[in-house]
């Protein structure tokens, strides 16, 4: 397959390794939009719904200490498989480029591990299986991340950020669908959510184009320096580890709002229905991320700005929180949904323009990325236990969405700290 030239490289810097300047195509947007979208069902199909219903199936008495122990193995296991994925992603010659073999690779690790979770045997098998789902699909994520900074522009990273965000907000959707159909059925979940990540990457498998490294062209590999580069020192980058800890915080809250979000609807509200509420309360979330990304990642390309934009909807993420605090009805759940979808969407598409502007090498993009990447996945670590401490012994509900709230302000403070970006 030919390849695109995709920026002019200074001299001595390879080609894939070029700050790119040409503008890429609406067809390639397309392809990164839909392994969002393959990835995203399969990831929050399951977390949103399957897993819970899994749960409820082996003990419905411990249903909460199931699912906070299976999703915090599997998110313990995105930690380190993002960043490596995305170190093995940067160090790849392969002729259809860097990213191309490890978006398959992950995808089809995922595929196998989810139609094996439809046939679990045990809380363990469970846990075990959503560790190699979360092994595979975070490896997918960790090169379609790092395809942008190497494929886009600086100029039109906010339009792509936001198109991108809107790929994983219609994944979520469709995962929440998914699991509101197989809501008796989770194995026929499972294999649905299977089915939608193998059909996200295949568009991107003909046409990502990715630059391919030459082995003449990748430095020379050092173990010890190979480990040591997971390291990313703040002191001596500090814009990255305030973006960094921006991620981090503002996704804690996010994902402690969701992590129960199946028991908060049955458990508090009393809705008759919780897995249908979920995908209502999801639909109403996916719209409004859907329009404020698109608005926001334009917005920000044509003003130049980044930090402001990141500021205001970490704030509005947190009233999100607090409309769940102290309204936990119905209305006051709808209402949630749609604060956080305008919120959300702008942050998504925002921040990730914002991170690909304080990675420190363009050889390390990959691993940059699958650090930054663990600012998601640590927040999934930490939300099952820190929910499950709250709802069972800390005050429920109201005290564990306003730990939210206040969690996301101090992300929102953070990206205050970062000099180099506007």
């Amino acid at each position: 397959m030919a390849q695109e030239r995709i920026g002019a490289a200074a001299p001595g810097v390879p080609s894939a390794l070029a700050e790119p300047t040409e503008r890429v195509k609406p067809l390639w947007v397309s392809s990164v939009v839909l392994v969002n979208i393959g990835i995203n069902a399969a990831f929050f199909g399951p977390i949103q719904v399957l897993l819970g219903n899994q749960a409820i199936s082996f003990d419905e008495g411990q249903k909460e200490a199931i699912l906070a122990l299976v999703t915090g193995c599997g998110a313990a296991v995105s930690l380190v498989a993002n960043p490596l994925f995305g170190a093995f992603s940067d160090r790849t010659t392969s002729r259809f480029g860097r990213r191309v073999p490890w978006v398959f690779i992950g995808a089809v690790l995922g595929t196998i591990a989810l139609l094996g979770l439809s046939v679990a045997p045990s809380v363990a098998a469970m846990a075990a299986l959503w560790c190699l789902v979360q092994l595979g699909c975070n490896g997918t994520l960790a090169a379609i991340t790092a395809a942008i900074p190497d494929r886009v522009p600086v100029q039109q990273r906010g339009l792509v950020g936001g198109v991108a965000s809107m790929g994983t907000v219609i994944g979520i959707l469709i995962g929440a669908g998914i699991g509101a159909v197989a809501a008796k059925n989770f194995a026929l979940g499972y294999w649905l959510c299977a089915a939608a990540l193998l059909a996200g990457i295949v568009l991107y498998l003909f046409r990502g184009n990715d630059q391919p490294l030459t082995a003449a062209e990748r430095p020379a590999l050092s173990f010890r320096g190979f480990l040591q580069g997971f390291w990313i020192s703040p002191r001596k980058h500090p814009d990255f580890g305030w973006a960094w800890l921006s991620r981090f915080l503002v996704q804690f809250g996010v994902q402690i709002c969701i992590v129960y979000l199946l028991f908060f609807l049955r458990d508090k509200v009393g809705y008759e229905a919780p897995e249908f509420g979920v995908l209502i309360l999801t639909g109403i979330y996916a719209l409004l991320t859907m329009a404020t990304a698109g608005i926001g990642g334009v917005w920000t390309d044509r003003v130049g700005r980044r930090k402001p934009f990141v500021m205001v909807s970490s704030a509005i993420i947190a009233l999100a929180a607090l409309i769940l605090a102290f309204f936990p009805t119905w209305p006051g759940a709808l209402l949630g949904a749609a604060v956080l979808g305008i919120g959300n969407g702008t942050y998504l598409a925002v921040d990730l323009a914002l991170l690909t502007q304080v990675l420190p090498q363009a050889m390390n993009r990959g691993k940059d990325l699958g650090v930054i990447n663990v600012a998601n996945s640590l927040p999934q670590v930490l939300a099952a236990p820190t929910a499950f401490l709250f709802v069972t012994m800390l005050g429920g509900y109201v005290s564990l969405y306003v730990l939210a709230a206040a969690i996301g302000l101090l992300g929102a403070a953070a990206v205050l700290m970062i000099k180099g970006v506007r």
